[in-house]
């Protein structure tokens, strides 16, 4: 990732639904003799270099070498132990069931009755009784506890605040309450909130069962009540999930069963709870790309598990891993560049999308930054704030890519064909690595002056984009950890975009809308350009201090097809979150509903 001259980029905050109802064997645990359905599939190989099972091997070989490129399966692995010996751990996910209920509340039997309430709900009269209907109902069944709590522990029902009182002679072992805020809940995100908060109760008092009702039923739109059903229950998983394949000890999850009351029930409440579950374990696949680190997560590993979405959804998905042999005979130099210095060799990873039966009416194509680790090669990454610690998140563009690649392997929607790009490498220091000064070619011909090897992450999305034109796509989407300048400018949980076109705007925002992730849509002053311009090539990969996210788009237009409507979306901030020291998941709800959107 580009540090912005000087500017860091900073971790980020950024919530991620996910919902687990059913899954699939864990991403990233076993995933050796993977078979690609199709034809095209090269991988390079050498007795110091072949594919490798994730947390059990790894690509390495001396500084400097260059190992013969052939041709074998991309799932071909290797004895070799990963550095450092680590290995990730096999790790129960949650298994929690969501079910819809209209029964009442009073009445439901199990560990916890979780009510959410705003801070108008706990108003009271002049009797000194609650005045919203299901508080007092629920004050008198316990006695006047209720009121007698919350005014003890000095719950005023804002956001984030809950009290929980355990109880005796009740269907129910536990009351809590979650606050809400002043309104009750109209988006996605202030739902998954609800669930988020739930899960924190639920594991503190290790529950294996809780019922979710809305104090003020009726503050919620009738339509947006099955939605609101879905992101509670989406963000309950988000706040059980912990990613402990690396620890030696994991917490085993107790809750099992979620109870929604009120919020509605049936075929529509349960296809809106598939939907989220689709959804969510792409967010969840996303988020753990960006989790392991860069010994056990290299770019062959990552092919391979781009491979295995392939290999599971066959019916919709097939293959392309391209060895370093194939980028040279397609003129990625701008790509290769990056990767000469690494040893662990580049894989270009092409993921195709077809739609059972055909009757494809629109072509797309995401492309994300696939740096598994960025140590700023020449122009090292030094000095307070660099995260250089943290560059194993360099891929996050990626993560996002096959994150959406899952989820939409099992929603299947018609009508639209997909492509799923990543150019995947390391950007390391060795003799044989990139130079600043450095002339790189890329495949549509076009030279660059390397002037900073930390703006790596546009050099390798230049022939990714020149590769996704080619596929005669409609619109095309990339997703990169590209500038600490976008941090300054927006923050650790907003991300940036960038767009000539109106309309591809216009759809990504109502898509975000949907999803509960933001975005903000800045400037590309094409009178910046005039600092990208190089006295011996095209044009430099940086430009100067100011306005970095800008130039850094401004690049990458010009490896996009005119005729394609094109967006960068600068997602250094909210990849990643400083409170939990782990990746979000961003960008996949995104793309998900995106090209929902595009199928319609």
């Amino acid at each position: 990732m580009a540090s912005a001259a000087s500017t860091s980029a900073t971790a980020a905050v950024a919530v991620a639904s996910r919902l687990l109802l059913r899954r699939s064997p864990h991403p990233l645990r076993r995933f050796a003799h993977v078979h690609v359905p199709s034809a095209a599939v090269s991988s390079r190989a050498s007795k110091s270099s072949s594919s490798s099972s994730f947390g059990a091997a790894a690509l390495r070989r001396p500084p400097g070498h260059r190992a013969r490129m052939g041709h074998t399966s991309a799932s071909a692995a290797s004895s070799v132990p990963a550095l450092g010996l680590t290995k990730a751990n096999a790790v129960e996910l949650p298994q929690v069931t969501f079910t819809g209920k209209d029964t009442e509340f009073s009445d439901w039997k199990g560990d916890i009755l979780a009510v959410a309430v705003t801070e108008k709900d706990l108003s009271k009269g002049s009797d000194s009784k609650y005045e919203n209907a299901v508080l007092k109902k629920l004050d008198e069944q316990l006695g006047g506890l209720l009121s007698e709590a919350s005014a003890e522990e000095d719950f005023t029902g804002k956001a984030g605040q809950s009290v929980v009182l355990r109880l005796s002679g009740q269907g129910f072992k536990r009351v809590g309450l979650i606050g809400l805020g002043q309104n009750a809940p109209s988006t996605t995100l202030a739902s998954r909130g609800i669930g988020e908060s739930v899960a924190s109760v639920a594991k503190s008092v290790q529950a294996t069962s809780v019922a979710i009702v809305i104090a003020s039923p009726a503050g919620i739109q009738e339509g947006f009540k099955l939605t609101a059903a879905a992101s509670i229950a989406s963000g309950t998983v988000l706040g059980l999930h912990d990613d402990s394949r690396f620890k030696a000890e994991s917490k085993k999850v107790q809750l099992k069963q979620v109870d929604l009351i009120g919020l509605g029930s049936g075929p529509e409440l349960d296809q809106k709870l598939k939907y989220a579950n689709d959804l969510c374990s792409g967010v969840i696949f996303g988020k753990e790309l960006v989790n392991a680190p860069a010994n056990v997560l290299t770019p062959a590993v990552l092919a391979e598990e781009a491979a295995k979405i392939a290999s599971t959804y066959s019916d919709v998905f097939t293959a392309t891993i391209l060895d370093e042999e194939k980028c040279q005979e397609l003129k990625m130099g701008s790509y290769l560049g990056v990767a000469a210095a690494s040893a662990n060799p580049p894989r270009f990873i092409h993921l195709c999308y077809k739609p059972v039966g055909g009757n494809v009416k629109r072509k797309l194509a995401i492309v994300g930054k696939g740096l598994t680790f960025d140590s700023g090669g020449y122009n090292i990454k030094t000095g307070p704030g660099c995260s250089i610690e943290l560059m194993k998140f360099d891929m996050g563009g990626s993560a996002a890519v096959f994150g959406a690649a899952k989820a939409l392997a099992q929603i299947k929607p018609p009508g639209v064909e997909v492509h799923f790009i990543v150019a995947a490498c390391e950007n390391m220091i060795s003799g044989t690595g990139m130079r600043p000064g450095d002339i790189l070619t890329a495949s549509n011909g076009k030279t660059i002056e390397v002037n900073n090897t930390d703006a790596e992450g546009r050099l390798t999305l230049a022939d990714a984009l020149v590769y996704a034109c080619n596929q005669g796509v409609d619109k095309v989407i990339d997703l990169a950890t590209l500038t600490g300048a976008c941090v300054v400018a927006l923050g650790p949980s907003i991300a940036g975009i960038f767009t000539p076109s109106d309309e591809l705007a216009k759809e990504v925002t109502a898509a975000s809308e949907i999803s509960g992730e933001k975005f903000w849509r800045l400037p590309m002053e094409e009178s910046y350009w005039e600092g990208m311009k190089s006295g011996v090539a095209d044009m430099v990969n940086t430009g100067g201090r100011q306005g970095g996210s800008i130039t850094a788009a401004l690049f990458l237009k010009q490896f996009v097809d005119e005729k394609v409507q094109w967006m960068h979306i600068d997602m250094a901030g909210p990849v990643w979150s400083d409170k939990k020291k782990a990746g979000t998941g961003f960008g996949v709800s995104t793309l998900v509903e995106w090209v929902l959107k595009n199928s319609s």
